[in-house]
């Protein structure tokens, strides 16, 4: 049990101690304190990598803030714990074997081994990727400038870094007015940033996977595999990325993007058909689109991004398992096959509950909201509930710095819950796996 509350109280503990360093004048362009219901949600937005906020990250914050807010962003991206073990193992000590399950079963691995090398490589790789991330931004905010001129400018290495950080933990903050709607204009910059957040959102065991498979030998042995993990949050991505650009072109190429040029038209529609998903970043204000557009963002938003990585929503690999399952019922067939590999029993009565979970609380949420905010339209709160749970962080609108006190605690709640995972929640309230040793006599149910 005591494992189960690790992870809870290294979040809880992250926010409280960013809230307490939020409130303070240095966090603050003003240099006056900030409110601390609002530095509370700066500070659960931050560490739950969502994206939505009360206050304005380029204005209300000063530097000092803003690197906080990078820095909560990233505690939150990789894991209290993986962190933590991170400095225990560079330091030289050792790792409790009740850390080691907990962190192998939040990235998806069933064993242990090489435990120490992974932990390492997920830290590395998120820098090694932030920093490439960096120069590539880089180099588009200073293109066709003199390169001792553009070396010497530190706002611009300050704000690639910013997106570049944002943009791979999928957390959707922007220091620019109107989230990152100047990026319209810079196709290269925006396809930089797709790719950021797709790496962040496809997670560290997929990008793990795929950099340890030696693709050039003909041995099997040697080479490795894709694991069934990877293959299948590769072709579900690919799927979702290609349904969605084809559906936004569609829907909005006269609407929202009539005001971009027709070369820069399809590196935004490409951006916006991964940005709903994962990541909270948007080019054109969510309220301009076609209310289908807003719909189906809210689909791909609560279905996610893939476990172990930056996103949230009830992840793709279970939806995955979620719709074959349906389809394995609808044929008659007795196991869910995927990828010509059957899935084991308890992974699926897990995406049952997950479903089940993400769409009670989602529920849940959206009643006490209709009944605490008045004034706000119902489909920009539900827009608000999803991307909180999701902990995807768009926002229709206003909506975020329109919500009463009680409205801003309801949303910190679904983003917290919507970090830590349904089946950890599950978990949390089940408590101990008791095995049952009585066996009860069958009776057939009636329903449907």
């Amino acid at each position: 049990m005591k494992n189960r509350w690790m992870i809870v109280l290294g979040f809880l503990g992250a926010i409280v101690f960013g809230a307490f360093l939020f409130m303070l004048p240095v966090s603050s362009a003003s240099r006056t304190w900030m409110n601390p219901i609002d530095a509370l949600f700066t500070a659960c937005s931050a560490v739950c990598i969502t994206g939505l906020t009360v206050v304005d990250v380029g204005r209300d914050l000063s530097c000092f803030g803003q690197v906080l807010l990078a820095c909560l962003v990233q505690l939150g991206c990789v894991g209290i714990m993986t962190c933590a073990t991170f400095f225990l193992v560079v330091v030289g000590r050792r790792v409790s074997l009740e850390s080691e399950f907990s962190i192998m079963n939040a990235y998806g691995v069933s064993g242990v081994r090489g435990f120490r090398s992974l932990v390492v490589w997920v830290v590395a790789a998120m820098f090694v990727i932030e920093t490439l991330g960096t120069v590539a931004l880089w180099t588009q905010f200073t293109w066709g400038r003199p390169l001792a001129e553009a070396l010497r400018d530190g706002h611009s290495w300050y704000r690639a870094w910013f997106f570049s950080v944002m943009s791979f933990c999928n957390a959707g903050f922007s220091i620019d007015p109107g989230s990152i709607a100047e990026f319209g204009s810079r196709p290269l910059a925006l396809v930089t940033m797709g790719v950021l957040v797709v790496l962040g959102g496809v997670g560290f065991l997929v990008v793990y996977n795929v950099c340890t498979v030696k693709f050039w030998r003909r041995n099997l042995m040697k080479r490795g595999r894709l694991t069934l993990h990877a293959r299948v949050v590769l072709r579900w991505t690919f799927f979702f990325i290609v349904i969605m650009f084809a559906f936004y072109v569609l829907l909005e190429w006269n609407g929202s993007l009539a005001a971009f040029d027709w070369s820069e038209k399809p590196a935004v529609a490409f951006f916006q058909a991964i940005t709903p998903r994962t990541c909270g970043f948007t080019v054109v204000p969510v309220e301009s689109m076609h209310p289908a557009t807003r719909f189906l963002s809210e689909v791909m938003m609560f279905i996610g991004a893939a476990p172990g990585g930056a996103g949230g929503g009830i992840k793709i690999t279970t939806f995955a398992v979620f719709v074959t399952t349906l389809a394995a019922i609808c044929r008659g067939h007795r196991d869910t096959v995927m990828h010509k590999r059957a899935v084991p029993e308890i992974v699926v009565r897990e995406t049952l509950v997950i479903v089940f979970v993400f769409a009670a609380l989602i529920t849940c949420a959206m009643t006490v909201l209709l009944a605490s905010e008045k004034g706000i339209p119902f489909e920009n709160l539900l827009f608000e509930t999803v991307s909180a749970v999701s902990t995807t962080g768009l926002s229709c609108g206003d909506t975020t710095a329109s919500l009463s006190t009680i409205g801003r605690v309801v949303v910190m709640v679904c983003m917290f819950c919507g970090r830590l995972g349904a089946i950890a929640i599950v978990m949390l309230v089940g408590g101990q796996d008791e095995r049952i040793s009585i066996r009860y006599p069958r009776e057939e149910l009636v329903v449907g």
